[in-house]
């Protein structure tokens, strides 16, 4: 049930461009004009409407989905962007894999602020702000309003692209069962899905408490069992066809491992015959390739436990008591290829990846017996140390998968005091204090001892029986000290050589804690101060302070980066806010010509940061009706973000960069201008030119790019300057169209001071386009490699800073209906976003880098249609999302001399529908399918811009599943 009050401003909210659901349209208003508060002010009043645009999505809208979680659902929402997080996209994060997040306007998700009834919750990632949408009950969400445009002036930073504010059920009497069950037609992406609601108040609603219980279990997908995604592939970066691709394009790193001497290369097959290293396996897994989509998942499984509780209680008849608590358990699981070891990630500096095939000990050089006589002699000094050396890449499927099992468990708790009083008009206010955890506890596999598999490698004869076994030709690590520790020597020449013994010696399980808290406390009174002509002026004055803590803290290797993967050093920091804020509301006309209601708004916040010092945000906004059924609407804000602990507090962290093309690609001897020049001056460089005729990379090369992001203390908080311009049309006076609303929107939005990391392309393009300030976060592999390897990239680090600058402009449109259409009532609304621009820009006077309309960030055109039609007892409802035609990063492809938008994607729609029947009035029976017509998603494979790991495609834009299909039951008691 829902109280009159709430399905009431629900309405009012529609004709400001809400989302329209078939329920809440057949309800009436009957109900006499109630005050109402609605996201983009604290002031509350009759038929409030916020004057920036404001989309709101109902209970009815989240139970016609299916949705499993909110993210799912708010996708379909043309002025969301790509998410940085999802159960699609985050397989192969370090962290906080599978977590859902909200990206408005594309302009990141730490520029989305997520409330829970008005109110700040805990972030679900480590240093961010970022909200987890799965710790959020999707059958306990009452409605959900989308504020775009600036609003930090109203709630503060993080607010620069809008709000997204979820306001939960109240006032409910009963008990709701929801169980559901699906998967995909590929029978995988199961879906299980039970909740319990259950609520009771008294007869005046005063004193009530609401109780939810929620379980959900989704299934993994792997890239294996999609045929786009079975066999590792990658772009020929031909200009004339970057879809044409090199498939298969197996990993050279192999389980048989592969072995450079100073003829070449070769490898073993799996009975242990040497052969020549050839990069085109004809299979899955042959010696000389392997594929690593066999391994990889492009869905997690996710299981969530989700408990949640709000209640009330009166003090007297003006003021109440009011608590919510939330509570969720998350289980993550992801699984990628076993681990890709090359030599130079155990012998670093100057050996430069060379293992000593022979050891100097006590003055004599000792043999290692377990490298093989065909290596052992064709191979030379090469790194400068006297010894026989070799250099070996091996895929280390002893150890097994990579992979990590998370845990995480989200926790919040508010309170608070509300009510009104009366000084001369009645003031109504509110009080309230909360706490918010999340912790993760991930433990991993798959990586191993980079200092323990060095002991392993360096073995000899045990020819004087050092470990007094009377065995004088076995094998023995040469290190005493790490034979006193266990070691075992390794034999890695060939599949499946590693003994148990050495595995374990080498094995090196990974673990990752962390933790988010937030503290808050705030209080604000709204009321009317006195009246004018038109109406009373009503203002709002409150304050706030918040506490946010994070840390993140990984095993003893992983933070030193010696299991052979990113280096990831323990990350903590905190920092505190206070907050002072007003806001008025003024209004100058009401029933006169031309002039039926005219009203200003305008609201300031003024903060003081631990970090940064003070923050001012602002906006002006106004609202016009020339007549009763048209509305003008305008803001113009001051939005503020400070930076998060990760942006200020983050050491260097190791990260595998994608989509990198290196500018010294081909350039040969002569020629190539400016960017030839700054190429052969690097030595490894001129190397490999002067070995192979032109600069060469081979498929390690490409694949073996890595770098660091760090923080920065001494960031500013940026700052974005939006405007709105909008018109509201509502026909009430038109008796055919009296159900009908039209909203039309033009939104700008500008940052400047933005917090960006220095984009590693734009770094590389800097470093070799003639200026070369950039050039000292570059690092490429030295001569001394060898001419086939050398001169590649090996490093390019990033900085977060405050140089950068990010734009978006465009419209939104919206228009809904409802009513009678012929035995039934139909329901319809339609939302189409259409951007005109949006662009970043690294530096102070750099060349603006346009993504409006790219594949990776957000189409020119989204759109989506919801229709419902109830007749009866039976229901059918369907969601349309349209993704216009995206391109290829205008970035990627100035590199092959290419104008902006010459490349790119068809456009994709998809079709959801939901089939409803109702029997004993009390029970629904609901079947639907999500991707009906099984849209396929754009092959967008692994090189080029936008590719998601593993799904060969863009995996947060576009669906990478396929059709799917779901039945449930709801039962009301």
């Amino acid at each position: 049930m829902r109280e009159k009050i709430i399905s009431h401003s629900v309405r009012l909210l529609c004709l400001g461009g809400a989302v329209l659901s078939m329920q809440a349209m057949a309800q009436t208003a009957d109900a006499p004009m109630q005050t109402v508060q609605v996201t983009g002010s604290r002031i509350a009043s009759p038929g409030a409407e916020s004057p920036s645009p404001l989309q709101v999505l109902t209970s009815a809208d989240i139970a016609a989905s299916g949705a499993t979680n909110l993210q799912e659902l708010l996708m379909k929402n043309p002025t969301l962007g790509t998410p940085t997080v999802s159960r699609t996209n985050s397989n192969f994060s370090t962290s906080s894999a599978g977590v859902s997040t909200v990206n408005l306007r594309n302009l990141d998700t730490s520029r989305t602020l997520v409330l829970l009834n008005g109110r700040r919750f805990v972030s679900g990632i480590p240093g961010d702000t970022a909200v987890d949408l799965n710790v959020i009950p999707t059958d306990f969400i009452e409605r959900v309003e989308l504020l775009t445009g600036g609003a930090s002036a109203t709630y503060g930073s993080d607010a620069v692209a809008g709000v997204v504010n979820i306001i939960t059920k109240r006032n409910f009497t009963g008990l709701i069962l929801d169980a559901q069950g699906g998967q995909s037609t590929k029978h995988d992406d199961t879906k299980k899905k039970f909740s319990a609601t259950w609520g009771t108040s008294n007869a005046d609603a005063t004193n009530n408490i609401m109780v939810h219980f929620g379980y959900s279990k989704q299934g993994a997908v792997y890239s294996k069992n999609r045929a786009i995604s079975a066999v590792d592939q990658n772009t020929q970066n031909d200009p004339e066809d970057f879809f044409k691709v090199n498939r298969p394009f197996y990993s050279s790193y192999a389980p048989q491992g592969r072995f450079f001497d100073d003829n070449g290369s070769f490898t073993y097959d799996r009975n242990g015959a040497v052969i020549p290293w050839n990069t085109n396996g004809t299979n899955g897994q042959a010696a000389t390739g392997f594929n690593r989509s066999e391994f990889r998942s492009i869905a997690v499984p996710t299981d969530r436990y989700l408990l949640a509780t709000t209640g009330t209680m009166a003090l007297n008849e003006n003021h109440n008591v009011f608590f919510e608590g939330n509570y969720a358990s998350t289980r993550v699981t992801t699984m990628l290829e076993p681990f890709a070891l090359g030599s130079d990630d155990i012998y670093k500096g100057d050996t430069f990846g060379q293992v000593p095939a022979e050891l100097l000990i006590n003055g004599t050089l000792r043999r290692n017996p377990l490298v093989p006589d065909r290596l052992f002699n064709n191979i030379s000094d090469t790194n400068g140390d006297g010894l026989r050396d070799y250099f070996f890449t091996r895929r280390m499927a002893e150890v097994g998968n990579r992979g990590s099992k998370a845990n995480r468990d989200t926790f919040r708790l508010a309170t608070g005091v509300k009510g009104s009083f009366n000084l001369l008009k009645e003031w109504n206010y509110e009080t309230y204090v909360a706490y918010g955890q999340t912790k993760e506890s991930q433990s991993g596999n798959g990586q191993v001892n980079v200092l323990n598999f060095r002991h392993a490698l360096e073995a000899i004869t045990d020819i004087d029986d050092l470990n007094t076994n009377n065995n004088r030709t076995e094998a023995i690590c040469a290190d005493s000290t790490a034979r006193a520790l266990g070691c075992v020597p390794i034999n890695v020449f060939g599949y499946n050589s590693i003994s148990p013994e050495a595995l374990k010696y080498v094995n090196a399980p990974s673990s990752l804690e962390t933790r988010v808290t937030q503290k808050l406390a705030g209080g604000s009174i709204n009321g009317e101060v006195f009246d004018l002509p038109a109406g009373a002026v009503g203002v709002a004055v409150g304050f706030e302070w918040r506490g946010e803590e994070s840390s993140s803290e990984a095993d003893a290797l992983t933070q030193a980066g010696l299991n052979a993967g990113n280096a990831l050093p323990p990350t903590y920091g905190k920092f505190n806010v206070k907050e002072l804020f007003g806001e008025v509301r003024v209004p100058i006309l009401k029933d006169k010509p031309f002039a039926k209601e005219l009203n200003l708004s305008s609201a300031v916040r003024r903060g003081k940061y631990s970090t940064v010092g003070y923050t001012t945000s602002w906006n002006l906004g106004g609202e016009w009706s020339p007549i009763a059924d048209v509305k003008f609407r305008a803001t113009r804000a001051l939005s503020t973000r400070a930076p998060n602990i990760n942006e200020l507090f983050q050491p260097a962290q190791q990260t595998f960069p994608a989509d990198i093309v290196d500018p010294c690609d081909g350039i040969g001897p002569t020629g190539g201008g400016a960017r030839g020049d700054a190429c052969r001056a690097a030595p490894g460089v001129a190397a490999n030119i002067a070995a192979n005729g032109v600069f060469t990379l081979t498929q390690s090369d490409l694949q073996g790019i890595s770098g660091y992001d760090r923080g920065n203390p001494n960031l500013r908080a940026e700052k974005g300057r939006s405007t709105t311009i909008g018109v509201v049309w509502t026909p009430r006076s038109i008796a055919p169209l009296r159900n009908f609303s039209f909203t039309a929107d033009y939104f700008d939005i500008k940052i400047a001071d933005a917090l960006v990391f220095m984009p590693r392309q734009y770094a590389l393009e800097n470093c070799y386009g003639g200026d070369g300030s950039l050039c000292n976060v570059i690092t490429r592999r030295p001569s001394k490699m060898g001419a086939n390897n050398s001169g590649s990239l090996e490093y390019i680090d990033s900085l977060v800073s405050n140089t950068g600058s990010k734009a978006t402009e465009g419209v939104d449109l919206t228009a809904s209906w409802a009513g009678a259409a012929g035995p039934g009532r139909l329901s319809a609304r339609a939302s189409w976003t259409w951007l005109h621009e949006g662009y970043d820009t690294p530096t102070p006077g750099a060349e603006k880098d346009y993504w409006a309309g790219e594949i990776q960030q957000s189409p020119k055109n989204k759109a989506s249609l919801n229709l419902a039609y109830k007749l009866g007892a039976w229901g059918i409802s369907g969601t349309t999302t349209y993704i216009g035609k995206s391109y290829l990063d205008d970035q990627f492809l100035a590199q092959f001399d290419l104008p902006r938008n010459a490349v790119g994607v068809g456009s994709r729609t998809y079709q959801d529908i939901q089939v409803t029947y109702e029997f004993r009035k009390k029970w629904e029976l609901y079947l639907g399918l999500d991707n009906a017509f099984n849209t396929k998603a754009p092959p967008i494979v692994s090189g080029l811009p936008g590719n998601t790991t593993g799904a060969e495609t863009e995996a947060g834009a576009y669906d990478p599943i396929g059709r799917r299909y779901y039945l449930g039951m709801r039962v009301s008691l």
